[in-house]
């Protein structure tokens, strides 16, 4: 099934690698290359997936992840963030901050189809109980 997947990413290698992959992998992309613009289109486009970095110009990711969550319409989108910092601070802000997930990188590309293949199903199912 066809999702719509925000990805957001500052830098510019990380950003089109992602993009590549997502998009192999059947879906489409909006792309985001700072806070500000990743916020502005997950209010607007409202994604079925938000692959988040943390670290962006503007505002950072878990200054995103957190308005997207507190806003009623975007609460329940599911939000992944991507973070080269394998640490326990970044994790501790993240879900503090509504996180749903949580990549390294870089990552391997059958973990992150596995990680988009299980918040896709969360999202579906979150959907139907919705309606």
């Amino acid at each position: 099934m066809t999702a719509r997947i925000l990805v957001a990413d500052d830098n510019p290698t990380m950003l089109e690698a992602i993009v590549r992959f997502v998009e192999s992998e059947g879906h489409n992309v909006l792309v985001a290359r700072n806070g500000r613009e990743a916020l502005l289109l997950a209010m607007r486009e409202l994604p079925d997936l938000v692959l988040l970095d943390v670290t962006m110009p503007d505002y950072d990711g878990f200054e995103v992840c957190r308005r997207i969550k507190d806003d009623e319409r975007t609460a329940l989108i599911p939000v992944t963030m991507l973070t080269i910092l394998d640490d326990a601070e970044h994790r501790r802000r993240g879900i503090e901050a509504g996180a749903d997930d949580f990549l390294t990188k870089p990552f391997e590309e059958r973990l992150l189809r596995a990680r988009i293949q299980t918040q896709l199903r969360t999202k579906r199912l979150t959907d139907q109980l919705e309606r």
